[in-house]
């Protein structure tokens, strides 16, 4: 015969184990994985929590068909190399501001409230390494201008 108690003591054990193995990571509704990400501006260091678009299929995908960012949120696209870029809006439903970052951090350029559905083009004015996107209207929201800090682990300091 088996210890009841001592099953169910395994099994409720068992159970916490399982639901702290994934509760490190925090996640959006649509159970994406989020990781913090901080804007340091003249008005204060901005504290933002991030979707990482850092394969090619994710970064073509980027926002299309979502809905509109919270104002702590954004998606973070990481380049494996540092090149003039150029984002468009193509099935993205709602304004963005487009954030163009050097591997340093600092902020190259700003697409600000970038026309939603659009196809044209925006370019970075200058090489970057990664993009952020934030609700159209939120750089402006902080202060955010060219020279910025971003920090997050992806950038050198």
């Amino acid at each position: 015969m088996f210890d009841r108690r001592g099953l169910l003591a395994a099994i409720a054990a068992l159970t916490l184990v399982a639901g702290c193995a994934g509760a490190g990571t925090p996640k959006d509704a649509q159970g994406n994985p989020l990781e913090a990400l901080t804007v340091t501006t003249s008005t204060g260091t901005h504290r933002f929590m991030v979707e990482i678009a850092d394969d090619e299929a994710e970064r073509q995908r980027g926002l299309m068909g979502r809905p509109p960012l919270a104002d702590d949120r954004g998606m973070l696209f990481q380049f494996p190399d540092v090149a003039e870029r150029g984002f468009w809006m193509h099935n993205t439903p709602s304004p963005l501001d487009i954030i163009y970052i050097d591997p340093r951090g600092r902020i190259v350029s700003i697409a600000k409230n970038a026309t939603p559905n659009s196809d044209e083009v925006i370019p970075s004015n200058g090489p970057a390494m990664g993009v952020l996107e934030l609700r159209g209207g939120r750089a402006d929201e902080i202060g955010a201008k060219p020279g910025d800090v971003i920090r997050h682990p992806f950038f050198a300091e």
